[in-house]
């Protein structure tokens, strides 16, 4: 048998459990600063992250909303009634001795996420998602003997969400964590940064040849798109590699190591009687009123599938609105104009913002929004209007992005306004017929390929300004065609 033979032999089952960071101000249960990504180790903390005996933990409102929103995102809606329970488990960068989670009644059950892969469209199932305080951070410093422990991301607020094994490859398995990160995106709980860690993915794998399940591993803490495809594609390959070996899997949790592009066995996979879970007792349950939950679902912003029928009614093809999805700005961007002045207008800005910018050129968190957005019609317009080029356009877009200046005003500074004076242009299209007799008897004759030819030097004389289509009519025009 060849390797893909064998490979054909095993059906592949994949599950992923998710772990978003809220975008709240404080932690899941304390006072202390949510946002770590800069901050020196350990100056992120109170008494309750350092688990001080009498510390009380007090619920963060903002993240129990945020996860309502969460809900909605995730095809399904919030529990009336969920609770934290105590995970029990003894690690450095774990100073309570046990994770404040959910574990028999999470604040949200069911859901869904939809995918396409290769053309074809899949239902992935949520089996939960759930609210947990997340430990601090170890760092193991090479070349030394010796750990250290961060706890300011101890107590950051998280939701876990756990997938229904329902993937079976690695394509799969990135296109769903690919639209979990835009949904999580576009509903506005998470900051939704993969550098920063604020999603992470844990992928479960398991191969087999029959229709029972295969003992499964978990690689845990891969931080974007290209790391989950590529860890189940090794741990496929080698899973597989060791059952035809006469080997057995262990149900084991695993690193990921992007350098070398494998994984690494880290320790046995615990069970869920292992963490000797039990309500925690400093934390009455969540009880939500229906109006509350109403509340949420009104507010809750537009999501990818809202933009994707937004952007066909734009015009725009499934690859073009796939790329417009992947940065919400611009998505929204187009949103406002479509809603605004109609589906050309955003079309036309759509793949405008496709086009790569510099740091330069990206608009300024203090700039207008609602103003840029008019000065980007405007400036549709004004290519409409033949009063601008397509080209010049474009090179007035960075200015306008950046500070939301008059396109026009822009236009004028730059000497970029097309000339559509008839006269004017008529005189330069004689001279330009007169210079070049040639080429306007092959147009005379038929071949019409040479009139790009003498609108480029229309063009030319007019330095850029004049309107190509008025030049290219005008010749017509005095040639007699």
């Amino acid at each position: 048998m060849t390797n893909e033979a064998v490979r054909k032999a095993y059906t592949v089952t994949i599950g992923i459990e998710c772990h978003v960071q809220f975008k709240t101000n404080t932690k899941l249960f304390s006072g202390a600063d949510n946002d770590a990504r800069e901050a020196a180790p350990n100056t992120l903390v109170n008494h309750i992250d350092f688990g001080l005996p009498g510390a009380l933990p007090v619920l963060n409102k903002e993240a129990v909303r945020l996860a309502c929103r969460a809900a909605f995102a995730l095809g399904s809606e919030p529990q009336k009634f969920s609770k934290f329970d105590r995970k029990h488990y003894f690690y450095p960068d774990l100073p309570m001795g046990y994770q404040i989670t959910q574990f028999d009644e999470p604040i949200v059950l069911g859901g869904h996420i939809d995918i396409e892969v290769d053309g074809q469209k899949k239902t992935i199932g949520i089996t939960r998602a759930h609210m947990e305080a997340d430990a601090g951070k170890s760092t193991h410093p090479a070349g030394t003997d010796y750990s250290l422990v961060d706890l300011n991301r101890a107590g950051t607020p998280l939701l876990e969400i756990v997938s229904e094994p329902d993937m079976h490859s690695s394509a799969e398995a990135k296109a769903y964590a690919r639209e979990l990160y835009l949904r999580m995106k576009y509903a506005d709980v998470s900051e939704a940064n993969l550098y920063y860690g604020n999603m992470r993915f844990d992928v479960n794998v398991s191969v087999s040849k029959t229709d029972q399940l295969g003992t499964r591993t978990e690689t845990k803490n891969l931080n974007s798109f290209k790391s989950v495809e590529k860890a189940v594609e090794y741990e496929v390959a080698r899973q597989i590699d060791v059952l035809e070996s006469g080997g057995k899997i262990v149900q084991e949790t695993r690193g990921w190591d992007d350098s070398a592009q494998k994984t690494f066995s880290q320790r046995t996979k615990e069970d869920a009687h292992d963490y000797r879970y039990m309500p925690d007792p400093d934390l009455p349950p969540i009880v939500l009123e229906q109006s509350y939950v109403d509340e949420i679902k009104a507010s809750l912003p537009a999501l990818p599938d809202d933009y994707r029928r937004i952007l066909t009614e734009v015009g725009l093809d499934a690859k073009v609105a796939s790329d417009i999805i992947a940065v919400p700005d611009t998505a929204m961007t187009v949103k406002r104009i479509y809603e605004a002045a109609g589906a050309p207008h955003a079309k036309r800005v759509a793949f405008w913002l496709l086009q790569p910018q510099s740091d330069e050129d990206e608009a300024s968190e203090t700039t207008d929004v609602q103003r840029v957005d008019e000065q980007l019609i405007k400036l549709s317009q004004m290519v409409d209007d033949n009063k601008l080029s397509s080209t010049a356009a474009k090179g007035i877009l960075a200015e306008v992005l950046k500070t939301g200046k008059d396109p026009e005003a822009i236009a004028e500074e730059k000497n970029l306004l097309q000339v559509s004076d008839e006269g004017a242009i008529a005189k330069i299209v004689e001279q330009v017929l007169t210079e070049n007799e040639k080429a306007a008897a092959d147009v005379k004759n038929g071949e019409m390929k040479a009139i790009g030819f003498l609108v480029g030097q229309v063009m030319k004389l007019s330095q850029g300004k004049a309107n190509p289509a008025l030049a290219t009519e005008l010749i017509k025009k005095q040639l007699g065609i």
